[in-house]
């Protein structure tokens, strides 16, 4: 079952990819008393993903953060080194790359896609959401082959006061 808006998210291991190597965390610890701005991508260095889903979390990122979000991360269904790697490349210091290795976030939010067709495995479908303090304030998961509700575009939109 996918995850709604109001659930609290699962906890499960996560790996914080950075400079200083992996770093063990639980979605539970990460999500904490923070209100963060999520994506998930299918891979990293993947044409959308790299071309246009980070760089516009790169690019709106004091923007987010300045509508009361106070971390960004990213997640991807890679491992750590290449989230990295991949961060190092296209990210920025405002986003935390998260490593979901084994898909178990993935899987326990019920956004997995089946990527076997392009030599993928299983990966987590492309999406957004608000996390405040563990628990979905928005989600905004996309059709397959789209990209636009999970944009950091579509995100201000929605962080705009009514």
């Amino acid at each position: 079952m996918t995850i709604q808006v109001g659930d609290r998210l699962p906890d499960v291991p996560l790996t914080i990819a950075g400079a200083d190597g992996p770093q063990p965390t639980t979605s539970g610890d990460f999500f904490s008393g923070k209100r963060t701005a999520l994506f998930a991508v299918p891979g990293a260095f993947t044409p959308t993903c790299s071309a246009r889903h980070l760089p516009s979390f790169v690019d709106k990122a004091s923007e987010l953060k300045g509508q009361g979000i106070d971390q960004i991360a990213c997640i991807s269904v890679n491992d750590p080194f290449v989230m990295a790697a991949w961060g190092e490349r296209d990210g920025s210091s405002d986003i935390t790359m998260l490593a979901d290795g084994n898909g178990a976030f993935a899987d326990a939010v019920g956004l997995t896609m089946d990527g076997s067709k392009f030599g993928l495995g299983n990966r987590s479908q492309r999406y957004s959401m608000i996390v405040n303090d563990g628990v979905v304030e928005q989600l905004n998961v996309e059709g397959p082959g789209e990209y636009r509700a999970s944009s950091a575009e579509h995100m201000l939109e929605q962080l705009q006061p009514a």
